[in-house]
C-alpha cells in the first residue's frame, strides 16, 4: 500500500547520486504535520542498507514532552535510480512519496515534497540556509501551488 505520487507540475531531479545523498542532513523548514509535531532540532540520515534500500532515520527534541523521538524506515526507488523519486516506510506496508524536487550540485541543500500540497521539507547539511538558496526553493514551492507562509522554519538551537 502506497501514495507514491507527486503534486501536479513537480519533477524530481535526475541525474540523481544517491551515495552524494547519504548521510546527515537538517530540516530546515517543513509544513506542519501530526508526525513531527513539537519536533525542533530535527534531523535525518541517510545510510545504504545491503540490499539496496535506504534505512532513513528521523529524529528530533519534542519540546512538550523534553525528550528526543526518533522513527527509524527504509526508502526505495520509484522506478529509475538515477531520478530523486522514492518512497518511504515507517510503518510496514504503508509507503509515503518523497521527491526531491531541487538539488543543488554540491549536494547541500534540498527541496522534498511529498505526494500532495500538504508536505514539504527544505533540507541542509548543515543549520542554516543561504538566503538565495531559500528565495529559490520558496518561489519553486509557492509556483507549485504550496502555501510557503504555512513554513514552520525549524529551530536548531541545542536544549540544556
Amino acid at each position: 500500500m502506497s501514495c507514491t505520487g507527486i503534486p501536479k507540475g513537480a519533477k524530481p531531479v535526475t541525474n540523481f547520486q544517491v551515495n552524494r545523498y547519504l548521510g546527515s542532513w537538517y530540516e530546515i523548514a517543513r509544513l506542519n504535520h501530526s508526525f513531527e509535531k513539537n519536533l525542533m532540532q530535527v534531523t535525518a540520515v541517510y545510510t545504504l542498507n545491503k540490499n539496496g534500500t535506504i534505512r532513513v532515520v528521523n529524529s528530533g527534541y519534542d519540546v512538550k514532552k523534553k525528550k528526543r523521538k526518533e522513527a527509524v524506515g527504509k526508502a526505495k526507488f520509484v522506478g529509475d535510480k538515477s531520478v530523486g523519486r522514492l518512497k518511504v516506510s515507517f510503518f510496514g506496508p504503508f509507503y509515503g512519496s518523497y521527491n526531491i524536487i531541487a538539488l543543488d550540485d554540491d549536494y547541500q541543500y534540498a527541496l522534498v515534497v511529498g505526494n500532495n500540497l500538504k508536505y514539504l521539507w527544505i533540507l541542509a547539511r548543515t543549520t542554516t540556509l543561504p538566503e538565495n538558496v531559500r528565495n529559490n526553493y520558496l518561489e519553486t514551492a509557492a509556483n507549485l501551488g504550496y502555501d510557503t507562509t504555512a513554513l514552520i522554519w525549524v529551530d536548531h538551537t541545542p536544549q540544556p
